[in-house]
């Protein structure tokens, strides 16, 4: 039986400036998955998106990727249970 669960991931590296908001939209799209992504003031970008175990997987190597432009230094990520909270996957500007 699918899991659904939740993915808070923090990317570190050369990820702003570089569409890499779009590309990870898209890809989340792409698997079904719903929540947000959105540059942090340090740098980094953070993730947070819920959907099946096994679509969470292929998001998380994605984020490891990033966009054509990107450069992915490292991945911190943190598994929980699904809160149910968003409706689709968004785009935010920046996140304290």
């Amino acid at each position: 039986m699918p899991q659904h669960k939740q993915l808070t991931a923090i990317v570190h590296g050369y990820v702003q400036g570089v569409s890499f908001r779009y590309y990870t939209r898209r890809a989340a799209n792409r698997l079904g998955i719903s929540g947000w992504v959105a540059n942090l003031r340090n740098g980094n970008v953070k993730v947070v998106a819920e959907g099946e175990e096994a679509d969470l997987q292929q998001f998380l190597a994605f984020l490891h990727e990033g966009s054509p432009a990107a450069r992915v230094d490292r991945v911190e990520a943190a598994w929980a249970e699904a809160e149910n909270a968003f409706q689709n996957f968004s785009v935010r500007f920046i996140d304290v």
